[in-house]
């Protein structure tokens, strides 16, 4: 499913990011840990806003996955946060990157492992539509991966 192959690769290049980030501050280097961090967060801002408006709003119509998704979007708005708000010139928010890294590795699993193989038999074809349309209204001149 190429909505699907598309939110990996999102995951995956924000994943990227957050570990070259604490790698970056490991190092010393909080120019670039900054940098990386505020590209982190343009990444998920626009992966956050598909599937929030897409995937997740058509499978939340279900209550069993409305169960799964709303903890999802919980931890969205708190590493939005965090990415908004933290000061890696600190100890503690050089802590706070790195767990935060650490825990988007079990976010991603969560819907990476869970939602979106649930979503291949759980959705029509208008409801693949709306989520396609919601992906491309997030991410406004790029176009999904060619497949």
């Amino acid at each position: 499913m190429p909505l699907l192959r598309d939110y990996i690769a999102e995951h995956e290049r924000a994943i990227n990011f957050g570990g070259e980030a604490v790698r970056a501050i490991d190092r010393g280097d909080l120019a670039r840990a900054g940098h990386l961090l505020a590209e982190m967060a343009t990444e998920l801002a626009a992966h956050w806003l598909g599937e929030e408006t897409g995937l997740f709003r058509v499978m939340a119509r279900e209550e069993m996955y409305a169960e799964h998704i709303t903890p999802l979007v919980r931890e969205h708005r708190e590493l939005a946060e965090l990415l908004a708000t933290v000061d890696i010139s600190s100890t503690d928010g050089q802590q706070a990157i790195r767990e935060a890294v650490s825990d988007l590795y079990e976010h991603i699993s969560k819907e990476e492992d869970g939602l979106f193989p649930a979503s291949l038999t759980a959705l029509d074809g208008d409801e693949w539509d709306a989520s396609i349309d919601a992906w491309h209204d997030a991410h406004p001149g790029r176009h999904m991966i060619a497949g």
